[in-house]
Formats: C-alpha cells, structure tokens, sequence
C-alpha cells in the first residue's frame, strides 16, 4: 500500500508529530511525504520526496504574525499549479495535516482524503474558543484543508472523532525531574525582548531556545540553546517549568510531563486563542504579551498551584490504526459511489 503524508511545515509541531507517526504508519505501507513551508527549525528526519514553499508564516519581534512578509512571500499562481501536478492518483491512502495544496489538489482530483491532526479536531463546535469568534479565523481551520474525513488531536476528547494527543516516545519514556531552571520557547518573539524581562529575576535560571544561535551560549541568568529535537526534550524533562506559545505539541507535552507551563499566544492567530482557552481549564495561565510587568508575572506563576495533569486514552499505534481504518473504508466508499451505489459519510 503507498501512502501519501501531506506535512505542514509552517511551525515545528506539524513536523515533530509527524516523525513521531512515521514508524507506525510505515507498518502499513510505504509513505511519502509532501513538506509544505518553510517555518520549521528542526532537522527533518523524514521520507520527503516532494516539497514546496506553500504557505509560510513570518512573525515580527514583538510576538505576532508579520502579514507584509507572509503576503510578499506568497506566490499563489506556483503553488497551485505545484499542487495541480502531485501524482496523487498513485497513492491508496491520502492523509493531510492541514495542508492545503494537497486538499486543492484532491478536489480538482476529486480523490478522498483524510484530514489528520490538531487543526481538524476544529470541525467540531465542541472544541473550545474564545468568548469572541473570530468569523476569518474559523473560515480557515473549517477551510483551508478540507478533507472527506476527519480524524482530529486535542487535549481533551471533546468530540467523538477527536482523539489524545500524539506524545513523542521520548517524553513517554522520560524519568522527570526538577532541575531548577525555566524552559523557554517563544519564537514568535526576539530574544532580546524576552532576555530584557527574565534579566530582572535574578535568582532565576533560564534555558532559552533561540533560532538565531547555533552553539549553546551563557549570559548572566540566562543559556542559550540552538533549536534541536533533542536538547529541547532533555530541558523539557528536567526544567520546573515552560514558558511557550499556546500551539499544541509543546503544551501537551508539559501537562503530560505533570510541569508548570505559562502561554504566550502568537497574536492575531486564532487558532493559539482556541488552545489557550481549552490550556485555562488545565488550570494554566494565559498572558496576552510581554510587557514590563513579565518577570511580575513569572514570579506569580512559579508560586501558583500546578496544571492539571494530561492523561492518555489512546496509544499512537492505536491512532494510527484508526486513522488507516478510517481512509481505507473512506476509499471503498468512494468507490462504491463510482460504481453508482449510494452511501453517506459523517464526520
């Protein structure tokens, strides 16, 4: 059986969960994957064999989206025309994480495909959003991949098709323990406007992870580290507490590893609001941006009471076989249709 993987690259996550799947899913037959964007910092360790720019996202210093940038990158003639030439008619099974070019390419085809990932538990209202409902927000995570099927990650099981989150063996398997430092991953802002805040706790270690650096680097409280797999499951397991972005991945993972973990949603991205209000009910505590008042914050965090825990349900072979389930019996439906029988397909 061949296996197209449509990978979205615009973040490090998509990636991460995919070499993560790729073991399992290669049980099943082989897999190639389609890379789409240009925004992930790891090495990426999997079977590409087709890749393109796609949509990338760009962000400015101060912890939001740069539109100038993401719409002067954007070529909208190439990639569909890229996506109109996949040769996707070879492949069995058809999985998308939230791709785009591959879910145009499957309409134009008119092939099925399954819309695998956090971004496609977004078509059940069940899933928790802010108070206000950003109308352009909710027009992308229900439209921009769409797929015949879903099969959605989230922290919760919030609907009957969405499942726990896909936790790397690593993070599985690790002893965790309390080393004194802060982790810190914010990417969608400067080093320099995070350093100036956490200089101020002076009794407080930091462990930042910076893109710009290549070799690990110490100035008063704070280290430096490049952006690696590794390095950053190794300050994960050992920190007391992470400082990050309200994605997915990289909270799921703290909760499970029972750390305190404070959000800094990427501003202007609604689907980060979405996920910092379903990381409230975990007992997790939201800030908005870095201010003056950010090493205040700190303190109060590090003195509050611990998140609640994630707990696992379901295993990632499991997942993975239900996700391959599902396509198959999806592509024996989609045939019975060509032949002229009728079926109906739920969500």
């Amino acid at each position: 059986m061949k296996i197209f993987y449509a990978v979205q690259a615009t973040g490090n996550g998509h990636i991460s969960r995919a070499k993560e799947l790729m073991p399992y899913l290669q049980q099943y037959g082989e897999v190639d994957v389609f890379l789409s964007g240009n925004n992930s910092d790891l090495e990426v360790e999997l079977p590409v064999k087709f890749r393109s720019r796609g949509l990338s996202l760009y962000y400015h210093k101060h912890g939001g989206l740069n539109y100038w940038k993401i719409l002067r990158e954007l070529r909208l003639r190439r990639v569909f025309s890229f996506a109109s030439q996949l040769p996707l008619e070879d492949y069995d099974i058809i999985i998308n994480d939230f791709e785009s070019l591959t879910a145009y390419a499957c309409r134009i085809k008119k092939l099925p495909s399954i819309n695998f990932g956090h971004q496609a538990s977004f078509q059940s209202n069940k899933v928790p959003r802010p108070w206000k409902k950003d109308f352009v927000g909710e027009l992308i995570l229900k439209k921009y991949a769409v797929a015949s099927t879903y099969v959605g990650l989230h922290f919760k099981q919030y609907d009957d098709f969405i499942f726990n989150p896909v936790i790397k063996e690593a993070i599985l398997k690790a002893d965790p323990k309390d080393n004194g430092y802060i982790t810190v991953y914010l990417s969608h802002y400067a080093d320099e406007v995070v350093a100036q805040q956490l200089r101020k706790i002076t009794g407080q270690r930091f462990e930042i992870f910076s893109k710009k650096i290549r070799t690990k680097a110490v100035a008063g409280n704070i280290t430096y580290l490049p952006v690696s797999n590794n390095t950053f499951n190794k300050s994960l397991v050992n920190c007391t507490g992470i400082i990050t972005g309200a994605g997915f991945e990289t909270p799921a993972e703290a909760l499970y590893l029972a750390k305190r973990l404070l959000c800094l949603p990427i501003k202007g991205q609604y689907e980060q609001y979405c996920n910092a209000e379903a990381l409230k009910n975990f007992n997790v505590p939201v800030i908005c941006s870095i201010t003056e008042r950010f090493n205040e914050e700190i303190t109060q965090w590090l003195n509050g009471s611990l998140p609640v825990r994630l707990t696992l349900t379901n295993t990632t072979a499991g997942i993975v076989e239900h996700v391959i389930n599902k396509a198959l019996h999806l592509n024996n439906n989609t045939r019975r249709q060509a032949n002229g029988q009728v079926f109906t397909q739920t969500v």
